[in-house]
């Protein structure tokens, strides 16, 4: 690891691609700083705080804390990340674009382009619907209002601000990803999301000094981050391997085949897609809950808010169900079964064709189980190191529960849990991505040194 570390400074092109990565990612968090103009700071801070466990609060983490802030990049990526999550779909279900998919580069680039311009489509629908919702909350703290100037002048200005700034940040990552290290996208959430490492820090710190946090907790905290991250990363690496052998062919005077080899399915193939699309979906109802102010409707919004039990369960049924949607997309055990048939592929003991397809998938069932629950633990443990599991609301259970339960599982930790959930997820996995790809390009240089002095030797031989 310190030999690696130490050839990232050796190697010119390596060292020029980190440079130029963090000085995309410095001007991406100098955004941060720049407000979209008419708005009154004070009232919008009283907003933010409002927001959080709604869909904005949602926006706010891939944007790395810009939307609180209506920064220039406010949408940040995620109207790029909407796109391309509508054309995977897409992908699968318009026979056209399915025929791109599979053109090789060409298609993609087709498809890549499509997706932007849908991003700033998205951007220019989103943006105008947050300048109208701006307006509305006309008094928020201290009697003032929240937009200076209201009427059409200030919605062009935002619509201006915010899909420029969207486009901006898509630049960025895909400069970042042609011409650094590691995908840009990726790293852009990444940035956005360990920018508050080192408030979090300082909050439980001071949370120590007043005695709202005691060593006893502190240290279960350290051993849970712990197990967790080890626990994420043994599952991002984990896959099952599918043993393959290849029958023995003869192309004209030369023999191919005979080998044997392994397809390595991977355990999480929905990646931190579910979570998002569970999390989206419950942040709606806490987004349109003040429009109810009594009644029925009001009563199960509440009960959807975070960390109530109704919540809870929703998101975990949430995350289960679009982990087995999403992995059902994006892996066809059919495709594998015809691929492998036609280069003369079978599993030992499992007939090609259909039968193979079927062992195939009845891998990648039992394989989403396993993540869905996986899943399912990481996203709900925030709720539980934060404010506990509320068992109160439930009738005739609640009172036994907290009586029988400790503190810490009732109440939570009472900490700023800084690592949890859909965050944890992305630190961890862009994280052992971009040290993969650093890893590549090492191994890349050596490989490339290695056949210039094979061919110097040549020539003098």
């Amino acid at each position: 690891m310190l030999d690696n570390l130490k050839s990232i400074f050796t190697v010119a092109d390596l060292r020029k691609r980190i440079i130029f990565t963090l000085a995309l990612l410095g001007v991406y968090r100098l955004g941060h700083q720049i407000p979209t103009p008419g708005l009154n700071g004070a009232a919008l801070a009283e907003l933010a705080q409002q927001a959080q466990g709604t869909m904005f609060g949602l926006y706010n983490l891939f944007s790395g804390g810009n939307f609180t802030r209506m920064t220039i990049f406010a949408l940040g990526i995620m109207p790029y990340i909407t796109a391309a999550i509508i054309f995977e779909l897409l992908v699968v279900v318009s026979p056209t674009l399915e025929r791109l998919s599979k053109e090789g580069e060409l298609g993609r680039r087709k498809i890549t382009q499509y997706t932007r311009y849908s991003t700033i489509l998205l951007s220019v629908i989103q943006s105008a619907g947050i300048a109208i919702f701006l307006e509305h909350q006309t008094q928020i703290a201290n009697g003032l209002p929240l937009v200076y100037h209201p009427g059409w002048g200030f919605r062009l200005m935002t619509i201006l601000t915010m899909t420029t700034g969207t486009c901006f940040v898509m630049w960025l990552g895909e400069q970042i990803t042609e011409r650094g290290v590691g995908e840009g996208m990726s790293l852009i959430i990444y940035a956005g999301i360990v920018v508050g490492f080192p408030t979090a820090v300082l909050t439980t710190l001071d949370q120590m000094r007043t005695g709202q946090l005691g060593l006893l907790r502190l240290v279960l905290l350290i051993v849970m981050m712990i197990v967790v991250t080890g626990a994420i990363v043994f599952m991002e690496r984990g896959h099952r391997r599918v043993q393959v052998q290849y029958a023995k062919r003869v192309v004209g005077r030369r023999m191919y085949g005979g080998s044997s080899t392994h397809i390595p399915l991977k355990v999480n193939t929905g990646g931190v897609i579910p979570p998002i699309f569970a999390s989206s979906i419950l942040a709606f109802p806490a987004t349109i809950g003040g429009l109810f102010t009594g009644g029925w409707m009001a009563a199960v919004i509440q009960q959807l808010s975070p960390g109530m039990p109704l919540y809870n369960l929703s998101y975990v049924v949430g995350i289960l169900f679009f982990t087995y949607f999403y992995t059902a997309i994006v892996f066809n055990p059919d495709d594998v079964a015809d691929n492998m048939r036609k280069y003369g592929g079978f599993i030992p003991g499992i007939r090609p064709g259909k039968r193979t397809a079927e062992y195939i998938d009845t891998i990648m069932t039992r394989l989403t189980l396993v993540a869905a629950i996986y899943l399912a633990v990481i996203c709900i443990l925030p709720e539980f190191l934060i404010s506990g599991f509320k068992v109160a609301p439930i009738p005739f259970i609640g009172d036994k529960l907290d009586a029988i339960l400790p503190n810490f599982v009732t109440q939570g930790l009472n900490v700023t849990f800084f690592f949890g959930g859909t965050s944890l997820l992305i630190v961890v996995g862009v994280a052992m991505d971009t040290v993969q790809k650093i890893e590549a390009q090492l191994i890349m240089r050596h490989y490339d040194g290695f056949m210039k002095k094979s061919r110097i030797r040549g020539r003098r031989g």
